[in-house]
C-alpha cells in the first residue's frame, strides 16, 4: 500500500458531510452560483453588489470597517475592491492618517448598484420561493445567531 493510500487513524474520524464549515461554504458557493447567474447581464458579480449596496447604505468607510462589516479580511477586501475601483465605481480616499484608506462610491457605481438592483431582487425572490417565507426567515436568524459566537471565539483568539 502506497503513503497516499495508508488509512490515517487522526483522519478517519474526518467526515465532510459533518463539518460544518464545509457545509456552509458548499451551500455558500451554489447561492453565489445563482446570484451570479441571474446578476450577469448587470456586470456585477452578488460579491460586488454587495460591497457596493454596504457602501450605498454606509458610506465613507475605512478598510478596515468595511472588511469587519463585511466579514472579510483586509486581503480579501482589497482583492475584491480592485476591478471595482478600476472599473470607476469605488474610489479609495485617504483616511484620518497615512495608514487608513477610505473606500467611497462613486456616481457609476451607485449608476451600477440602481442597474442591478432588479436582477438581485430576482434572485431574491428566487431564493425565497425555494426555501419559503418562513424558512427563508428561519434560515436568516441561524445565520445571524451564528456569528455571535463565531466573533467571540475570534476576538478571543485576537483575530475579530
Amino acid at each position: 500500500m502506497t503513503q497516499a493510500a495508508r488509512p490515517d487513524s487522526a483522519t478517519e474520524a474526518v467526515r465532510p458531510d459533518e463539518c460544518t464549515c464545509h457545509a456552509l461554504r458548499k451551500a455558500t458557493r451554489r447561492v453565489t452560483q445563482l446570484y451570479d447567474h441571474i446578476l450577469v447581464e448587470s456586470g456585477l458579480r452578488v460579491t460586488q453588489f454587495g460591497l457596493l449596496a454596504t457602501l450605498r447604505v454606509a458610506q465613507p468607510l475605512s478598510m478596515t470597517a468595511l472588511a469587519h462589516r463585511m466579514a472579510m479580511d483586509r486581503t480579501t477586501l482589497t482583492r475584491n475592491l480592485k476591478p471595482l475601483e478600476r472599473a470607476g465605481l469605488v474610489a479609495l480616499a485617504p483616511g484620518g492618517d497615512r495608514r487608513t484608506r477610505m473606500v467611497l462610491l462613486t456616481d457609476p457605481g451607485r449608476d451600477a448598484l440602481r442597474r442591478a438592483a432588479p436582477f438581485w431582487r430576482q434572485a431574491q425572490l428566487a431564493m425565497a420561493e425555494a426555501l419559503g417565507p418562513d424558512r427563508l426567515k428561519q434560515l436568516h436568524a441561524l445565520l445571524d445567531a451564528s456569528m455571535e459566537p463565531a466573533d467571540r471565539m475570534l476576538g478571543d483568539i485576537g483575530d475579530g
